[in-house]
């Protein structure tokens, strides 16, 4: 008996040694993934963020007026792309993880194709942003700034179709360095480009180091791309880059659609915000400090994508490997870091409120309502890392609308 119950205890330890050992690998192969991206993503709101600054700088109507204008540019266009875009992450990630690199070539250049005819459209309402604009209530004074900003950040559409396809076609290898060091020598050059343009230009040029640094990583990215990762693997000779049929574009266009919702509900659902703002008595307060508290809400948010980003490629790697057990594993673990980082995110929100109001304004009744509304953000961003992880792990499933059909249901 008590030989038998030594048996138990040591299988049990044994178990329980491997479960922990199992958890660890995958805690770390989802660090070696999320750090990276989330230093990646901070580079780019840094990037929002300094442009805000140099707005601020010129003065507040062109604070009010470029800040609507990048809030139009995130409803009509960049969350439009990203959406389609993230049909991408399901289809390389399992082709990875089944290792059927023809399907990962012509992914790339079919999303690129789709993205590009996508800026069609978006350019179109850009040009006539002022109409909108003024159609829907905004002051003209801030639709004139906004049409400005608008109209030279236009070239920006093609930088992020090009952009957008080969972060999701490297980050669904797991292969995230090279994107992270790409976007901080854009950030590092952001800031004298704008000190440059700014001086010189006015808006116009505080918009236009956006679209001439965001093409930075593009260039670095194609690079290592065609130069490095493919022919060091070996896999360039696979070909399939051209090699598109029928099935494989209502495939992606199915997926893009319901995943371009889905973006765009939880874009649109604080963008909205900003536009509303406008229509307030005291319109060009209230869009600073709508703006002022999202720009630290972009920084968390970085960290909210990273983590999706990451347990989306970890599920789609491992069922495109025919490992299920291991895609609930990764799911499960990035539920639980989820949870955590909410609560490190919330608190660390309200603890810098004062502080984070007084870097972008000076103006009393500015950092009174920064502080307000930072207080109630924070309590949203608790449930919300949760939340961008638990849509991470549907993009992972290809399973998209279970998605979008909650967002329609939290939004009605």
């Amino acid at each position: 008996m008590l030989q038998d119950q030594k048996r138990t205890l040591s299988f049990l330890h044994l178990q329980t040694s491997w479960k922990s050992q199992v958890m660890l690998s995958e805690l770390k192969k989802q660090r070696g993934i999320a750090l990276p991206l989330v230093a990646m993503n901070l580079t780019w709101f840094v990037k929002i963020v300094v442009t805000t600054i140099f707005l601020g700088k010129l003065g507040e109507l062109e604070l009010a007026g470029g800040t609507l204008g990048f809030t139009f540019a995130n409803v009509t266009g960049f969350s439009v792309l990203n959406g389609l875009c993230g049909a991408m992450e399901p289809i390389c990630g399992q082709a990875y993880g089944a290792k059927n690199f023809r399907l990962l070539h012509k992914t790339l250049l079919m999303a690129v194709f789709l993205l590009l005819l996508a800026t069609l459209p978006i350019s179109f309402l850009w040009l006539n942003v002022d109409k909108i604009l003024i159609h829907f209530g905004q002051k003209e004074d801030i639709s004139a700034v906004a049409k400005t900003y608008l109209f030279y950040l236009l070239p920006d559409l093609v930088a992020t179709s090009l952009l957008c396809p080969l972060k999701a076609y490297l980050s669904s290898q797991s292969i995230t360095v090279p994107i992270m060091l790409s976007s901080a020598l854009a950030l590092a050059l952001h800031i004298p480009i704008n000190i440059f343009l700014a001086k010189i230009k006015g808006i116009q040029g505080v918009s236009m180091a956006i679209w001439i640094t965001d093409f930075v990583p593009v260039i670095l990215l194609a690079l290592y791309m065609f130069v490095i990762e493919n022919k060091k693997e070996g896999r360039w000779e696979q070909g399939g880059w051209l090699d598109q049929g029928a099935r494989d574009w209502l495939r992606l266009c199915r997926l893009g659609g319901a995943f371009c919702l889905t973006t765009c509900l939880e874009w649109w659902c604080y963008e909205i915000l900003v536009l509303l703002s406008g229509r307030l008595a005291n319109a060009k307060q209230a869009v600073g400090i709508l703006a002022i508290v999202l720009n630290f809400d972009y920084l968390l948010y970085a960290v909210m994508l990273a983590l999706a980003t990451c347990v989306s490629t970890r599920v789609s790697n491992e069922l495109g490997a025919n490992q299920p057990v291991s895609a609930c594993r990764s799911a499960f673990l990035s539920l639980a870091m989820a949870a955590v980082s909410g609560c490190i995110g919330g608190s660390v929100m309200v603890g810098a409120r004062g502080t984070w109001a007084s870097l972008f304004s000076h103006d009393k009744g500015t950092i009174k309502g920064v502080k307000k509304i930072m207080l109630l953000m924070a309590a949203v961003e608790i449930v919300n890392f949760p939340l961008a992880v638990s849509g991470g792990i549907v993009r992972g499933t290809a399973r998209p609308w279970l998605a979008m059909y909650a967002n329609l249901v939290a939004c009605c």
